[in-house]
């Protein structure tokens, strides 16, 4: 005869089991639908800076210490006023979300569109908010002034040459997805100063592979 206790047994376990694979494979299903949503939601919330294109308009920008340097589409202005440097940079946001600059830096030489991320810690932090909507032409700005951090001798050389780098530090409005982007600034035979993307690095996802 069966052993009926036995088989009921069984069966509940079997039963068991199979609602506990069916509670994991919802659980799963869950979370990977959680994780697209989140992805997608910032997705709506990413910039993306380059260069501005040359129709664009020519900003005017104001330091604290001197009014109105023009900054033509596509270009980066580059003024030597005595013992003082100022640098401003055409920016456009072609990204889905407001771009909150946070700072960057100047390098005196060409540096190479390697994978290895900046370290962001050495940049200068700008000392006002500056934002770029998306679709729409922003500014970043770095300055020397004696009485604050001299102009390294390097940047004035640099700029002699005519030939400069610079990454600019940026995210989004809620202070995440922090990206960096390389710039060469190169002056052209007439004196004005072309600006054209070099790289991008997304900061808070970590160093990018290197088959990215």
């Amino acid at each position: 005869m069966a052993d009926w206790i036995a088989i009921s047994g069984l069966a509940t376990a079997g039963g068991t089991l199979a609602l506990a694979v069916t509670t994991y494979a919802s659980v799963r299903s869950a979370n990977r639908a959680a994780r697209v949503a989140e992805l997608s939601l910032l997705a709506g919330l990413r910039p993306l800076l380059v260069e501005s294109g040359e129709s664009a308009e020519t900003l005017r920008i104001n330091f604290h210490d001197i009014h109105g340097i023009a900054v033509p589409g596509g270009r980066a202005a580059v003024e030597l006023i005595e013992d003082r440097v100022y640098v401003v940079l055409s920016l456009r946001n072609v990204g889905s979300g407001i771009a909150v600059l946070h700072g960057g830096t100047l390098h005196p030489r060409r540096q190479s569109g390697n994978l290895v991320l900046p370290d962001v810690d050495t940049y200068r932090t700008l000392l006002r908010d500056l934002y770029i909507p998306p679709g729409d032409v922003g500014y970043w700005q770095i300055a020397w002034r004696p009485d604050e951090e001299p102009v390294p001798p390097e940047i004035l050389e640099a700029i002699e040459n005519g030939e400069l780098m610079a990454d600019v530090l940026y995210g989004d409005f809620e202070g995440g997805q922090r990206a960096v982007v390389r710039l060469r600034l190169l002056r052209e035979e007439n004196g004005a100063w072309h600006l054209s993307n070099v790289r991008h690095w997304q900061v808070d996802r970590g160093r990018p592979r290197p088959d990215a």
